[in-house]
């Protein structure tokens, strides 16, 4: 089986992204080489991998494999490098793949899960966004809203509980699962959710608030 081929450092956004995704991938991202999995196919299924999981894997390095994304403003920073490797998990467990490697030593670790949600390892498996996608939406967004607003505000802990989202509404190209952003009259706000629900640690709840954002700001693709 022959080694992927090699790409442009400069990287051509996946299709399906919005407008200000695909601009945050391919201004703000680089690509470099990804390794090929077709080497590992036949040694990973005799050791009782799925085909199906192998294939999984595969798509996602294709699509995703090789990108490096700037710091995320959570989960110190989010996988440093997107790429899969060998699935973990068994029929009645259901299958997930490594998303990439960690910037830090950490307690958890980014996965795909059985049904392509992008999420954390931790004392239990909590996907934060339904996809890949995104979680790349996601980055895009923090990265134009911190561009764009007058002020940002942390809120964490018990404190997070008490934000009033009356009044706004889901932004639903991040697809979130336990983390979701919501847009207000001329506020975004960022509910990262994830590592307390993941490790059971209620005070790692945290909010970002981008206020002051004119239609621009709110939108931006």
């Amino acid at each position: 089986m022959t080694a992927a081929p090699p790409v442009s450092p400069i990287p051509v956004a996946p299709a399906g992204l919005t407008d200000r995704a695909e601009r945050y991938v391919e201004v703000d991202s680089v690509r470099v080489p990804r390794q090929g999995l077709g080497k590992y196919r036949e040694r990973w299924i005799e050791h009782g991998i799925p085909a199906v999981e192998i294939d999984r894997a595969e798509a996602f390095q294709d699509r995703w494999g090789g990108l490096a994304l700037p710091p995320a403003p959570f989960y110190e920073g989010g996988p440093r490098i997107l790429d899969a490797d060998c699935p973990e998990g068994s029929a009645a467990e259901g299958w997930s793949f490594p998303a990439g490697d960690c910037r830090v030593s950490m307690a958890y670790g980014f996965m795909i899960g059985s049904d392509g949600s992008f999420g954390i390892d931790a004392y239990r498996w909590t996907p934060l966004h339904a996809s890949t996608d995104g979680w790349v939406e996601s980055l895009a967004l923090a990265a134009h809203a911190g561009r764009w607003a007058r002020t940002l505000t942390r809120i964490k802990g018990k404190a997070v509980e008490s934000l009033d989202l009356v009044g706004f509404e889901p932004v639903p190209e991040v697809q979130g699962v336990t983390d979701t952003w919501w847009r207000g009259k001329d506020s975004l706000i960022a509910l990262y959710r994830g590592e307390a629900v993941g490790m059971d640690a209620p005070q790692c709840l945290e909010a970002h608030v981008y206020g002051g954002l004119d239609e621009w700001g709110l939108r931006g693709g």
